[in-house]
């Protein structure tokens, strides 16, 4: 039998509704099973934190309870006859309440488990198998190819760490079992995480490859020579080729990203690019090329 509901509270008699439903949020959030994994005494307690708000939060049920008319468990006392309880059993109604009297309806559950509590459509409690999580996390290419953990924070305050393996995809689900809504009376649901992959400012992903465009000054175009590149890991040297025009792929092996189990390559294209500020003999020596050694690109 439940004991007192007022002491399981923590509320007086003459608590008022909002009172009642005060010391029940804050009650519910510390003990919930997500707070306290594998803490039996946590989760009893919460059970009977739970069964107490659902007679208190009822005002029909809370004025029988004060009357006698009903235990603390719901169940109907008949007086004038000693020797126990009878009637029909009240017991523990779930998380419906009594026709909107209060109760759980005026709470909003999402508020405390993170809008993934394991109720069914209508309001009434669904006893088995909690109710899954879904929420949605922004990783960067960088995370998706050397693998990392992130931690993602849910609307309830809980924080998981949520491991991105290589070679993880745009819109691929993460599953975290047992990390969703406690279940009533079975297993807990799990966490789907949905990883979305941010665009990055360098780097285009097609697949396993990965292409940029590498600026290129017009000396080192023409006469080649080592430039830096940046990669997913972290800047490398490359050799320029002599002559090497705009548009000139150069291929990094094994720098690209993840994709079907194999790591694919780094496309650079070349782009000849003129320094922002063009002095005079610059400027001269354009001039005289162009008279005396005129040329026409494509040609």
């Amino acid at each position: 039998m439940a004991g007192d509901p007022y002491r399981e509270l923590g509320v007086s008699k003459g608590a008022s509704a909002d009172e009642i439903k005060k010391a029940f949020r804050k009650l519910a959030k510390e003990l919930h099973p997500d707070k306290n994994p594998g803490d039996k005494v946590a989760e009893d307690r919460f059970k009977r934190v739970t069964g107490a708000f659902d007679l208190l939060g009822d005002a029909e049920k809370r004025a029988k309870y004060d009357r006698g008319e009903i235990d603390a468990d719901g169940r109907e006392q008949f007086r004038g006859y000693s020797g126990g309880t009878g009637g029909r059993s009240g017991g523990f109604s779930g998380f419906g309440g009594s026709g909107g009297r209060g109760g759980f309806e005026d709470i909003d559950l999402s508020e405390l488990f993170g809008g993934a509590f394991g109720g069914r459509p209508g309001g009434g409690a669904s006893f088995g198998r909690g109710q899954d999580v879904r929420a949605s996390l922004d990783v960067s290419l960088e995370d998706t190819i050397s693998g990392t953990t992130r931690r993602i924070q849910f609307s309830d305050g809980r924080m998981l760490d949520v491991a991105i393996p290589k070679g993880a995809s745009d819109g691929q689900t993460i599953r975290l079992r047992g990390q969703g809504a406690p279940g009533r009376g079975g297993q807990a649901g799990d966490a789907l995480i949905e990883l979305k992959i941010t665009p990055h400012p360098v780097f285009r992903r097609d697949g396993a490859e990965l292409t940029m465009d590498l600026p290129v000054s017009v000396p080192d175009a023409v006469l080649g020579g080592k430039v830096q590149v940046p990669t997913p890991e972290g800047p490398v040297m490359m050799t320029i080729p002599a002559g090497s025009n705009s548009g000139k792929v150069l291929r990094l092996k094994g720098r690209g990203a993840y994709a079907d189990g194999r790591r694919g390559d780094l496309m650079a294209r070349i782009v000849v690019t003129l320094p922002e500020v063009m002095d005079d003999e610059l400027l001269t020596f354009a001039a005289d090329w162009r008279e005396r050694r005129p040329y026409k690109p494509g040609r």
